[in-house]
C-alpha cells in the first residue's frame, strides 16, 4: 500500500468551485480561520460506520457518579448518588442519568480506560490524539507543531472528500482553559496546520460560567448562573445580496471558457497554501441540506424539545444532521472552561447542571439516530480527559466537596457503528480506582474510531517533515462488536 498523502489531485468541479470562489466574497460568519484538506483513503478497506460522533466531556466526568458507581464503598469513596437498574441486566449507573438507562440496549460501556496522566493539557492531548506518552518539547501552555495530531486532524486528512465537504468537524467551540490558553491536542500539530479539524466557534468563550447554557448556566462555587450575552450562534452561510447560486455557477462557466483564466485557475487550485476552507464554501453554500443542518430555525419544535433547548441539545442535534448530511467525523466538546472538573460542590453540580442536560441530549441523540437508521453507520464515542480520585476531598475548609483529577480509571459509553448494546468491557476495583479485568488503552480507543471510518490497520501519515507514522498504536477495543 503507497502511503497517505496530503495533496490530492483536484477535480474539474473543484477547479471551477475554485474560480467561484475568486469571484465571491462570501459571508462566512464564524468560519474565518477554518482550513480543510483530505486525502484519498488507503485503501478499499469497507468501513464498519460511515460516520463517528466522538462527545468530548472537557474536565473530567466522575466514573462513580455516572457509569461506574460503587455503593459498597466505604462513603468517603461512594459519594451520595445511588445507582438505578438500566434496561440491560445486571447493569446499574447513576439515578440521575434515567433516559440513558431506559436505552442502554443501544449502547455499551468501556469501564477499564486508563492511562498515565492526572493533569488536564496532558489528558487533554492524550484522550483526543489517542497517544499515552507525551511528544518531544510538550507545553502545557499552548499548542505546538510538534504535538501529535488530534483524532479529527487525521480523519481530515485522510479520509475522502465528498462534495468537498470537509471530513472532520469540531464544534461548538475549541477547548479553552479558564485562564484563556487554549488547550493542546486539538488540531494538526506534526500533520501540519492545513490539517486543522473545521472548528465551528458558535458557543461565546466566558472565563466564568460553565455548562449547557441558558437552562443550566452554573458556577462550580455558587452554582446557578444567569448571563444574556452568552447566546447559541449557529453559523450563518449566505451569498453576497444580489447573488444567487445559479450567478455564481453562471459566472463560474463563463471564467471556465476563458482559457488562459482556467489554466490560472488551474494552477490556484493545486496551490498547497491556497485557502481550502473557501474551496468548501461552494459546495456548503449549493447543498440545500448542509445549509439546512446549520439553521436550528427550521428544526421541528419538537425535536429541539428532545435533545433540549441549551447549548448541549444544540450541539448534539448539529451533530446528527452534519453527520446525515455526509460530513465523516464531528467532535462535540459538551461543556467549556472543563465544566466537568468537579472538584467541588460536585454532587449539586451534577445532580443540578452536568447531568440532566448531557443525559437529555445524548439519548436523543441516540434514540433520534436510531429511528431514522444512521445509528447502524455511525459510531458514537463519548468520554474525558480522565476520571476522577477513588477519595473524596475538599479543595478547602468552606468549600463543599468534590473528587480531583485521576487518570488511572475512566468509563466511556459507545454506540452505533456496528457496537452490540448492553455490554461492559473491563471493571474496575471497589474503588473504582484500577483497571481489574481488561484494561484498555487511549490507542484502542482510537484505534476503534479509526476502524469505524475504514481507514486499514496498515494506514500511514507523514508529518510535515515527510517522515512516515503509523496510524494504529493500538487494537480496536475487542468485544464491542
Amino acid at each position: 500500500m503507497s502511503p497517505s498523502h496530503p495533496i490530492q489531485r483536484r477535480s474539474r468541479r473543484e477547479v471551477l468551485q475554485a474560480g467561484a470562489i475568486s469571484l465571491l466574497g462570501l459571508g462566512m460568519n464564524h468560519l474565518p480561520a477554518l482550513q480543510a484538506m483530505g486525502a484519498p483513503l488507503p485503501s478499499a478497506a469497507r468501513p464498519r460506520a460511515k460516520s463517528v460522533i466522538y462527545i468530548f466531556l472537557s474536565g473530567g466526568l466522575a466514573q462513580q457518579e455516572s457509569f461506574d458507581m460503587k455503593p459498597e464503598a466505604p462513603m468517603e469513596f461512594r459519594g451520595e448518588f445511588k445507582p438505578i437498574r438500566t434496561k440491560t441486566p445486571g447493569l446499574h449507573i447513576c439515578e440521575h442519568l434515567p433516559r440513558l438507562a431506559k436505552i442502554s440496549s443501544k449502547w455499551s460501556l468501556v469501564r477499564s480506560l486508563t492511562h498515565g496522566s492526572s493533569d488536564h493539557s496532558q489528558g487533554h492531548h492524550i484522550m483526543l490524539t489517542g497517544r499515552s506518552e507525551m511528544p518531544l518539547g510538550f507545553d502545557p501552555t499552548r499548542p505546538k507543531k510538534t504535538d501529535h495530531p488530534s483524532i479529527a486532524a487525521l480523519a481530515n486528512s485522510l479520509l475522502p472528500r465528498h462534495d468537498n465537504l470537509p471530513p472532520a468537524i469540531v464544534l461548538p467551540d475549541k477547548l479553552i482553559h479558564r485562564t484563556g490558553r487554549t488547550l493542546a491536542g486539538q488540531f494538526g500539530g506534526m500533520l501540519g496546520a492545513q490539517h486543522d479539524p473545521w472548528f465551528l466557534e458558535m458557543s461565546p468563550y466566558h472565563p466564568e460560567h460553565y455548562g449547557a447554557y441558558p437552562a443550566y448556566l452554573f458556577h462550580h462555587e455558587r452554582g446557578f448562573e444567569k448571563e444574556a450575552s452568552l447566546k447559541f450562534q449557529a453559523p450563518h452561510l449566505s451569498l453576497p445580496q444580489g447573488l444567487s447560486l445559479d450567478r455564481v455557477m453562471d459566472r463560474v462557466s463563463l471564467r471556465d471558457s476563458l482559457e488562459q483564466q482556467s489554466e490560472d485557475l488551474t494552477r490556484l487550485a493545486g496551490d498547497e497554501s491556497f485557502d481550502r476552507y473557501r474551496t468548501a464554501a461552494v459546495s456548503l453554500l449549493g447543498n440545500k441540506q448542509v445549509h439546512d443542518a446549520f439553521s436550528l430555525d427550521k428544526v421541528d419544535p419538537s425535536l429541539l424539545d428532545r435533545y433540549g433547548r441549551h447549548s448541549f441539545g444544540w450541539s448534539l442535534l448539529m451533530a446528527r444532521r452534519l453527520v446525515e448530511s455526509g460530513v465523516q467525523m464531528v467532535q462535540v466538546n459538551l461543556g467549556n472552561n472543563e465544566s466537568w472538573d468537579t472538584h467541588q460542590a460536585a454532587w449539586r453540580n451534577l445532580k443540578h447542571f452536568l447531568l440532566p442536560p448531557m443525559d437529555q441530549a445524548v439519548s436523543a441523540l441516540i434514540e433520534d439516530m436510531d429511528a431514522s437508521g444512521l445509528l447502524e453507520e455511525t459510531l458514537i464515542v463519548m468520554g474525558s480527559e480522565f476520571g476522577r480520585t477513588p477519595k473524596i476531598s475538599s479543595i478547602s475548609k468552606t468549600a463543599l466537596p468534590g473528587r480531583d483529577h485521576w487518570g488511572h480509571a475512566q468509563s466511556v459509553l459507545l454506540a452505533g457503528g456496528g457496537v452490540k448494546g448492553g455490554r461492559v468491557i473491563g471493571a474496575t476495583d471497589k474503588v473504582a480506582g484500577y483497571p481489574i479485568s481488561d484494561p484498555q488503552t487511549p490507542e484502542n480507543l482510537a484505534a476503534t474510531i479509526y476502524q469505524a471510518l475504514g481507514l486499514p490497520q496498515e494506514t500511514i501519515w507523514k508529518d510535515f517533515t515527510g517522515r512516515p507514522h503509523t496510524l494504529y498504536m493500538g487494537s480496536p477495543i475487542a468485544g464491542l462488536v
